[in-house]
Order: C-alpha cells, then structure tokens, then sequence
C-alpha cells in the first residue's frame, strides 16, 4: 500500500497525514473546507520545521514528505485510487457511518477501510458497508508524529489478513501496534476514560482542587500529565463523548459522565480547544493557569 487517503484535516487528520507522508506514502488529504486543508497544511509544515529544528528530520527529507501531499474536498474523487482510507472525521457516530458509506461507493473493491475512531464500534461502522471484511479500527493517539502507539482495533468480521497488513503497516510508520477486539472503548479509552471522570467526579465532590489532582497523578503515579490537564488537552467534549458510548454500550453506571463535565461541554468550557477547561489557556504562552472557576 502506497496511495493513502485521509478523511478529515483537523488535528488528528493533519497529524496521521503527516506520518504517512513523511514515511514516503502518497497522502491524499480530504475535508469539505479549503480552509480547514489550507489550516491543515500549515500546521504540517509547522511540525516539521520543528522536526528539522530538533535534528530529527533533515530539510530535503521535509520537501519530500511535503511533496507527497495533495488534497481533495470531495471523498468521491479523493479516494478513487486509494489502497487505504484513513478516516479521522469528528467522533459523530452518525457522521461516521453516512462516510463510510460514501467510502464504500467510492473507494477501490480492494480498498481497507479504516476508522480512527477512539470508541465507537468498528462492527457497527463497518455494517454500513458493503465490505466489513475490509474495515478495521486504526486509532493513532495525539500527538500523532510523536505518540509511538497506534491501537489496532478487529470488528466482528475484520479479516486476518487484513489485521496483519495494518499491523506491518503500522511498524513501517515507526509505530509500535497493538490489536483488540471490538468492545466499548476499546483498550486505552475503557481504562483511562474512567481515571478521568474519577478525577473530575472528586474535584466536583471537593475532595481536592485540579492542582492538587493532577500534582498527585504526576508525582505519584508517574503520569507525564494529570488526568484534569490531559481531559483538556484531548478535549472535554471527546471525553463527554466517549463516556456517553461507554454507559451506553455496558449499562453500568460506573461509566456515567460526571455532572461537572458535561455542564463545562454544554456552556462551551472544552479545554485547550476553547481556551478554557480545568485550565486557562493563553495563546503562545506556556504557564498552565487554574482556571478561576476552580479557585
């Protein structure tokens, strides 16, 4: 597989074409805004400048992955002669499957069809296809060009062939894979999704305030980030949203979102994204403020 498309320029989108393109893959970005692909390609050349900065990507290297870059505002024509679709659309189950089908109609009869999707189920997904055989959980984790796993992830009728080839493709990206089944949540979201509502459930009980929760987890646990600052950095409305498909999925009310989190995503209060969370965030400053609500 060489030709690969990528469905959705956002964060995850720039970032998984990234990847690919700097690994030698011709990518081939899709987004219904021009806008969101001209923001998308930016960003890309921001990171790799970066990369280059560090000594970890050299200048030609940069103009190649660069070069391997193209974009698309329509599935139909961004996918004609894909070997894989990447899709890394907003973790909107009904979004997901009106793609897929599109994808379905498009893609190559050969095509595999993959969802980075951090909790919805790859079985239900690929069903809105014509080739669930073809279809498979491909979940990179963010900050895609520097986080090393990438959760593999088997729907009901998933092939082994095509688990392997994702795997061996996987590795070839420098990434290390890991293959699950088919569950609420996956693996990495049914565990730490669960940690996260805890701390915020005992921010929102006054057990402690956000500092001292994630000092706790960072100096105890041995957390790179506390639980309060890494719901902000992935985005409280995401974690709402997978909370909602894990209660929903199990019926078990350890899973229920707290009640602080989702009044914060209802009032528009989502983290990094918005500016505001558990944290304040300033613009090109690097001081990780407590947000006064929490003081």
């Amino acid at each position: 597989m060489k030709k690969i498309a990528v469905i959705g320029a956002g964060t995850m989108g720039n970032g998984i074409a990234h990847v690919f393109a700097q690994n030698d893959f011709q990518v081939n970005l899709i987004d219904v805004s021009q806008e969101q692909l001209d923001k998308a390609l930016a960003t890309i050349g921001k990171n790799m400048d970066r990369q280059v900065a560090k000594g970890s990507l050299t200048e030609a290297a940069k103009q190649k992955a660069l070069s391997n870059l193209t974009t698309n505002t329509t599935i139909a024509d961004g996918v004609k002669d894909a070997e894989l679709v990447v899709e890394a659309a907003t973790e909107n189950i009904d979004l997901k499957l009106k793609i897929f089908h599109q994808l379905d109609e498009a893609a190559p009869a050969s095509c595999i069809l993959a969802t980075n999707t951090s909790s919805i189920s790859i079985t239900k997904i690929a069903a809105a296809t014509k080739r669930p055989e073809l279809v498979i959980g491909m979940h990179f984790m963010n900050p895609v060009p520097v986080m090393k796993l990438v959760e593999i992830i088997n729907g009901y009728a998933t092939k082994r062939e095509v688990t392997d080839s994702i795997v061996e493709l996987s590795k070839t990206l420098g990434k290390v894979p890991c293959v699950v089944n088919d569950y609420p949540g996956f693996i990495a979201n049914r565990i730490l999704m669960p940690m996260i509502n805890e701390a915020i459930y005992s921010l929102y009980e006054g057990v402690a305030g956000v500092q001292e929760i994630d000092t706790v987890m960072k100096l105890g646990m041995a957390h790179p980030m506390g639980p309060l600052q890494l719901a902000d950095f992935i985005g409280l409305d995401v974690c709402l949203s997978i909370l909602n498909v894990l209660y929903q999925g199990f019926g078990n009310q350890k899973y229920a979102p707290c009640p602080l989190l989702v009044n914060m995503v209802t009032a528009g209060f989502k983290g990094v994204k918005s500016g505001e969370g558990f944290y304040t965030y300033t613009p090109g400053s690097k001081d990780l403020i407590v947000s006064s609500r929490f003081k």
